[in-house]
């Protein structure tokens, strides 16, 4: 099979589309056909970083397709299912032997490009909107990188839930993208203080809670859009790691929350990760949520789509297809 593999540490130039052999389903695995690749932005960081001590690093977490085989001790799932996954390395491929515990239906309504385009990211937008801070019509939220691809996603769970949607955008085009998808108010962060504007939109009183997968460039400054007794959220770093918090800027702001938050401890569980998966793939068959494919690109083509989301010229998902 082809498959997409980092020989070493570095720019988008170190993957190779390469033939690697098929892998072979364990016991308690499926293996499934590759039909749409779901790209984030930590596989650039895990390009950049990559191990290649013990060979080529397989690259990818996030796909879909249809199983052609399934290894022992597997029941719930048989030979032509639909399935979407993530957190499984070496997506980048034709071939992914897959964790059946990891496996999630895909239900009749539900492209199999839309399950690798939403999974991982309407997964994180769900926990973020629904536990984390579970957003009412009482609260306000700014949603950081509100056009990527948790930002589309996320501005339309929070306007769902009734909440009041902020986003902060970088461009024009990326601001109608968020306001298509919910977001109340947008501010270009390039030409505005993000700070001043949220004080601006809320009369003063700052927002409940504030998403944050900027990182370095947003992180300390988001502290002082907040209500008192508000939650900072990081979910992310994309602009770089974010300089050291000193713990009384949440009392002096007036007793902040703040967490460091990822999806696998939100997707511990089997009982939680297919309550996540099924309540965004049932609001996307339902037509309430919509999914954002920017663009696709062939399998052989992941560097140059890795280029494109690393320079951040995407708005929404972006997919390889095998």
């Amino acid at each position: 099979m082809k498959a997409v593999r980092a020989h070493a540490a570095g720019g988008p130039e170190v993957l190779r589309y390469e033939d690697v052999p098929d892998p072979q389903p364990a016991a308690g695995q499926v293996l499934v056909r590759i039909e749409a690749i779901g790209m984030n932005f930590a596989e650039v960081g895990a390009r950049r970083n990559a191990n290649v001590t013990n060979g080529p690093a397989p690259i990818g977490g996030e796909a879909a397709g249809t199983i052609v085989e399934v290894g022992a001790d597997v029941t719930e799932f048989h030979l032509g299912d639909r399935v979407a996954f993530n957190a499984v390395p070496g997506c980048y491929a034709e071939l992914v032997a897959v964790p059946a515990a990891r496996a999630v239906p895909i239900p009749v309504g539900v492209t199999t490009k839309q399950a690798a385009a939403a999974l991982l990211q309407g997964m994180t937008a769900h926990y973020l909107a629904c536990t984390i801070w579970p957003l009412d019509e009482s609260d306000s939220c700014l949603v950081h990188a509100a056009a990527g691809g948790v930002g589309l996603l996320l501005c339309q769970m929070a306007r769902m839930r009734g909440a009041t949607v902020i986003g902060t955008v970088s461009t024009e085009e990326k601001a109608l993208a968020a306001q298509a998808a919910g977001a109340h108010h947008t501010i270009l962060y390039t030409d505005l203080d993000f700070v001043d504007e949220v004080k601006r939109l809320t009369d003063g009183k700052g927002v409940n809670v504030v998403y944050d997968s900027v990182g370095q460039t947003t992180f300390l400054k988001g502290f002082d859009c907040l209500k008192p007794r508000g939650m900072m959220v990081s979910y992310g770093q994309a602009s770089g790691a974010y300089e050291p918090l000193d713990l009384g800027v949440l009392a002096r702001n007036g007793s902040l929350f703040v967490t460091r938050a990822g999806l696998p401890a939100y997707t511990a569980t089997r009982e939680e990760l297919l309550w996540r998966a099924n309540d965004v793939f049932g609001w996307i068959a339902s037509g309430q949520l919509d999914v954002h494919i920017f663009k696709e690109f062939a399998l052989s083509e992941a560097a140059q789509a890795q280029e494109a989301l690393e320079h951040r010229a995407t708005i929404g998902k972006v997919l390889l297809i095998p």
